[in-house]
């Protein structure tokens, strides 16, 4: 295969789209995820940059074997899937989807704030059980909120978490933040964020949301010691990555009245097995890991993905390189 581009999946069914949005000049081909390691060898001799077809990992003992190999390009915002340190001594950079998906996670994440306030899961459901209100309006009262005017703490103000802040300002409101890489201080102006140590912003958030990518520092970064500072007042969004959060002491912090709700677009293991104790919590709003799922994003994500393995391909640096702590 002479193809300097490849498009890593178990399937060809995103390739034409990939094909359609790629350079002049510049060819892509699909080889099998799933195939051999020699057979995988053998046709990755002269690609100098992949495009993983969703969240695969790629094997190092692969990567030894691909000499022209530069870039493990992904199209989502996570690449802890990828072994970046142990591919960098082998030559290979990953990049991710260049906030592809930000303003997708950022809608998403607004509107688990409003779902968990407005109890909009128990609306809907029941609606459909043919209950109309049923007990919402009595039981869930003292839940009700409006999101304007509330303390927001960010954790993480990068690509996702400072889109979020943006578009918070609409509702009025107050917006600090933590972050172990400081923002641009314009942003930062210009969003009004005020910059907390991470325990005075769980102490005195209304609302913490996380915008953290997953890695060794931030695994379980929330967990016990964490909620007891939290307000009992205070709700729990979620739309990074699932083992940011201690699961166990999340489940113990919605029990024990430790916070108020939870919405969260990603858990520890997905799908959750069926008797996570999760599921059953009417002020716990779930949603499928589908934060980044529309057209817009998808688009986007695959432009960039296809600017940045040209790139590559044309003896360039490639943009969006996440480092191996990232």
């Amino acid at each position: 295969m002479n193809d300097q581009v490849v498009f890593w999946a178990p399937d060809d069914s995103g390739l034409q789209v990939l094909k359609d949005a790629m350079p002049e000049g510049v060819e892509i081909d699909w080889v099998n995820s799933s195939a051999s390691l020699e057979e995988s060898a053998e046709a990755l001799q002269n690609t100098k940059a992949i495009i993983l077809g969703g969240a695969l990992a790629f094997d190092l003992e692969l990567a030894a074997k691909c000499p022209e190999l530069r870039l493990i390009q992904t199209t989502s915002a996570g690449t802890n899937q990828l072994d970046k340190a142990a591919l960098g001594e082998l030559g290979i950079k990953v990049s991710n989807n260049g906030g592809g998906n930000a303003v997708a996670v950022a809608e998403h994440t607004i509107a688990l704030m409003i779902g968990v306030y407005r109890k909009l899961q128990l609306q809907f459901k029941s609606v459909q059980d043919g209950k109309w209100m049923s007990n919402i309006r009595d039981e869930w009262f003292s839940q009700a909120h409006e999101l304007t005017g509330k303390t927001v703490g960010i954790i993480g103000v990068g690509r996702i978490g400072s889109r979020v802040a943006k578009r918070l300002q609409g509702w009025e409101c107050g917006l600090i933040y933590h972050d172990v890489v400081d923002p641009d201080s314009e942003l930062v102006s210009d969003l009004c964020m005020e910059k907390v140590g991470l325990d005075e912003l769980l102490a005195t958030s209304d609302i913490i949301t996380l915008h953290v990518p997953l890695n060794r520092n931030t695994r379980g970064m929330i967990s016990d010691r964490e909620f007891d500072l939290m307000k009992p007042t205070a709700i729990l969004i979620n739309a990074c990555r699932g083992p940011v959060v201690d699961e166990d002491a999340f489940i113990r912090a919605i029990e024990q009245d430790k916070i108020m709700a939870a919405g969260v677009d990603v858990l520890e293991i997905e799908p959750t097995p069926e008797d996570n104790p999760l599921i059953d919590m009417d002020n716990v709003l779930i949603t499928p890991h589908l934060a980044a799922f529309t057209q817009e994003a998808s688009e986007k994500s695959r432009a960039f993905a296809t600017y940045n393995t040209a790139k590559v391909v044309h003896g360039g640096d490639p943009d969006s390189v996440v480092l191996p702590d990232d």
